[in-house]
């Protein structure tokens, strides 16, 4: 069985094309527009990502659990709740268990497909 069977996402989603992210045990399928960019993230407990910031981004949970942090404020989420962070500010997760997570990042470049 391979490791990405289970996911939240159906096959329209799985047939975007995936992003290049060099981190292991995270996959992601990339829906973008021109100026912004939409990835259905499939997540592995991999740990923390480490403090980091970029342009603006809105996502919503759609399974799992995930503790965020940003700026600073420490949250636990979990399906169904969303969160906005702000372009520049510093912000970090851990993955508490295996999450699918839509995130919209206000960039057309934020992440580049395979």
């Amino acid at each position: 069985m391979d490791k990405w069977d289970g996911t939240a996402f159906p096959e329209m989603i799985r047939g975007l094309p995936e992003i290049d992210i060099a981190m292991n045990g995270i996959r992601g399928w990339l829906l973008e527009d021109g100026s912004r960019q939409v990835v259905f993230f499939d997540i592995e407990p991999v740990g923390e990502v480490p403090p980091h910031s970029h342009c603006a981004q809105w996502g919503i949970m759609v399974d799992g659990e995930m503790t965020l942090t940003i700026g600073d404020e420490t949250r636990e989420y979990r399906k169904g709740d969303w969160y906005f962070i702000p372009e520049g500010v510093v912000h970090s997760a851990r993955f508490n268990s295996r999450v699918n997570v839509i995130d919209i990042f206000d960039a057309p470049d934020r992440y580049r497909a395979k």
